[in-house]
């Protein structure tokens, strides 16, 4: 690839996957069909959650938030891909470029801390079952989604502030199929081990330290389920849990993996394709994580097509 003669204040080409011409084809079907089921089953969430009474909880309170967040991820960066896939247009603007990092960072950002919340909230419904209501009120709900979306953005605005300062040099190629912070920090080129040391701390507050208190919930959790007597109330603790937790392990592990390792260790071909699970299948899989099992959204979307089997 030779160099692209202008500033990078004219942009970037993003490589995407061409440099594997024989699976663009494959990806864009794919991505296609997976980015229809991602609207379909997150917008589904949502509207059941506001139009039946029995999903107006903390738990679906927070889902719906997830299924929002999830909606503005994918298509903060699955639209440009399937444009880039097609072959059309492979160029994003400098501004373009840094609109993305801002959005994906703080919406990145945000569920890191809302799936924090959804563990509180799991914690509450099987250690303090009794002052559920009480610790869980409306009040502190919108408490906790507002300071999960004013974190994220903070999050976001402070990393993006440290990259714009850098300088930039070399190819105005990103091997990559949107902006992301460590495929940007290999066009930096200047010693960046001050800089990555600040995105490591910043990395750590909003992944590492969310992971702890997760944790820190499950094992209260765990042990409270292993006092309950009853083989029936452990599988019902455990299955208004292993949904959360399943999530938990598909996020912050692909997450991790991309931005809690040294720039010069990062594989952008790999990274692509990590990135593509969480871009693509993890918000495909939530609605269904959520709700394959779920009686209570069952119970809503048959009401809401007619066919409410409590009326039978």
């Amino acid at each position: 690839m030779g160099s692209f003669n202008t500033s990078f204040g004219e942009g970037f080409i993003l490589v995407g996957f061409s440099d594997w011409p024989q699976l663009e084809l494959i990806l864009f079907i794919y991505i296609s069909i997976f980015y229809s089921l991602t609207l379909f089953g997150n917008t589904t969430i949502i509207i059941l959650s506001q139009l039946d009474s029995r999903l107006h909880t903390p738990m679906y309170f927070f889902l719906c938030h997830l299924s929002f967040l999830d909606l503005c991820y994918t298509t903060s960066t699955v639209p440009q891909m399937l444009i880039n896939l097609s072959g059309f247009d492979r160029t994003i603007s400098y501004g373009g470029c840094v609109a993305q990092l801002i959005i994906s960072l703080s919406l990145g950002g945000t569920e890191c801390i809302l799936l924090v919340a959804m563990a509180i909230d799991r914690y509450a419904a099987v250690c303090r079952p009794l002052h559920y209501t009480t610790i869980m009120h409306p009040l502190l709900c919108q408490s906790l989604a507002i300071v999960s979306w004013v974190g994220g953005l903070i999050n976001s605005l402070i990393q993006t502030g440290l990259m714009v300062t850098l300088p930039l040099c070399g190819l105005h190629y990103l091997n990559h199929f949107f902006c992301e912070m460590p495929v940007l920090l290999k066009l930096v080129c200047k010693d960046t081990r001050r800089t990555e040391g600040n995105f490591f701390l910043s990395v750590a507050i909003i992944l590492v330290f969310p992971v702890a208190l997760i944790l820190g919930s499950y094992a209260h959790i765990a042990r409270a389920v292993l006092r309950i007597k009853s083989m029936a109330g452990r599988r019902k603790a455990f299955g208004t849990c292993g949904s959360h937790l399943l999530v938990v392990c598909f996020f912050y592990g692909s997450a991790m993996y991309t931005y809690l390792q040294p720039t010069g260790s990062y594989s952008e071909s790999e990274g692509k394709f990590v990135a593509l699970f969480y871009t693509i299948i993890t918000p495909m899989l939530n609605p269904l994580i959520y709700t394959l099992r779920n009686k209570d959204v069952k119970g809503a979307l048959w009401k809401v097509l007619g066919r409410d089997k409590d009326s039978r």
